[in-house]
């Protein structure tokens, strides 16, 4: 099966797609306000000229600014980025995390609206429009919308559906299914007013993880609204193995601990699941060691039959064989998640303190 990813658009009409919306926008340039794509990135050469190339392909009537912050050899990327891609800025991003990449990133930029991208998604032609469009219809302060989890070998095709499924994601909208347009606590990405973004102080260069959502957080605990527009679909490949999904998912509880801990308030049922599943095993084996094995027993022949039962559903409703890889990949997911939480991740210290860039900005 082809990936979705690999299939949107050739090469060669993406380079035809890029000169000819370069004009357009030359043309256009008055009638809308510029947009800043932010990309943090770090040794993924091939799939940023893709990203890169998708980004050129908009069909926003207005100036887009891009701006790359390169973990490790930014000037070297700079050099490789001149012919295929002369208008993107490159700054250097020493401490090598996600957060402190994007901050560099929109230091460097002037643009009324931030885009959030990563270099291994594919923004859709519209996405920029889109975008801009909802942020000034609803007067929110955060625009995203879906997570589409597209895999392309039988293993990343599971992972996407676990991901995208009720049994994965819970009740977040911007990873299920959810068709349903309006505020929200979170979503995928993001399109920010830069007047917003300064007043609730921007990113936390202390975050390895979940820059997003506490992000996010913040602009709700200033009154403002994130909206979720399912429109805006960016497709995202998951993990390649169990191995590298159980890491993630590991990852991704430590750093909602880190969240939790410091705001309290931005917890939501689904959050305490995973943990709250991890907590159940711990007591239930202490009651069988020193007790009855009864309920241990119980509990995990009701957590198998979910699993089963998601299991079927997900796989009769997508049409996908690799769904038959969900009673495998869902218990991990839960299991490091869940487990996570219980470590929770040490605030990072950023070699620079996150101070505004002191190297030139490399066109």
């Amino acid at each position: 099966m082809s990936s979705p990813v690999n299939s949107m658009i050739s090469d060669s009409t993406m380079r035809h797609t890029y000169s000819a919306q370069q004009n357009t926008r030359e043309q256009h340039d008055s009638l809308a306000p510029t947009v800043s794509v932010i990309i943090p990135t770090r040794n993924a050469d091939h799939d940023l000229r893709k990203c890169l190339d998708y980004i050129a392909a908009q069909d926003y009537q207005g100036p887009i600014e891009v701006v790359v912050a390169e973990a490790n050899e930014h000037i070297k990327l700079a050099e490789k980025l001149q012919k295929s891609h002369p208008d993107v800025k490159v700054v250097p991003n020493p401490d090598k995390i996600i957060t402190t990449g994007i901050i560099a990133g929109i230091r460097a930029s002037s643009g009324e609206y931030i885009a959030r991208c990563d270099a291994h998604t594919f923004l859709p032609s519209d996405y920029l429009r889109k975008a801009i469009s909802t942020l000034q219809r609803t007067g929110a302060a955060n625009v995203g919308g879906r997570q589409a989890a597209i895999g392309s070998t039988f293993f990343e095709r599971a992972a996407a559906i676990a991901m995208t499924s009720p049994i994965g994601a819970g009740d977040a909208r911007h990873r299920g299914l959810n068709r349903k347009e309006g505020p929200s606590d979170s979503a995928f990405l993001g399109v920010y007013r830069r007047i917003d973004l300064e007043e609730v102080g921007g990113y936390n260069p202390r975050l390895v993880r979940n820059e997003d959502y506490e992000l996010n957080y913040k602009f709700r605990k200033h009154g403002k609204t994130v909206w979720f527009n399912p429109e805006l679909v960016v497709n995202y490949r998951p993990r390649s193995t169990l191995k590298q999904l159980a890491k993630q998912y590991f990852n991704y509880g430590r750093s909602k601990s880190f969240l939790i801990i410091n705001h309290p308030g931005s917890i939501r049922i689904r959050h305490l699941t995973a943990p709250g599943f991890i907590l159940s095993l711990v007591v239930l084996s202490i009651i069988a060691v020193f007790g009855s094995l009864l309920p241990l027993i119980a509990f995990l022949g009701l957590y198998a039959a979910t699993i089963v039962i998601a299991t079927a559903i997900e796989w009769t409703r997508r049409k996908d064989p690799s769904a038959i890889l969900l009673p495998l990949i869902v218990p991990t997911m839960h299991l490091c998640w869940g487990a996570g939480i219980y470590v929770p991740e040490e605030a990072f210290q950023p070699i620079a303190n996150s101070p505004a860039p002191t190297h030139e900005v490399i066109p």
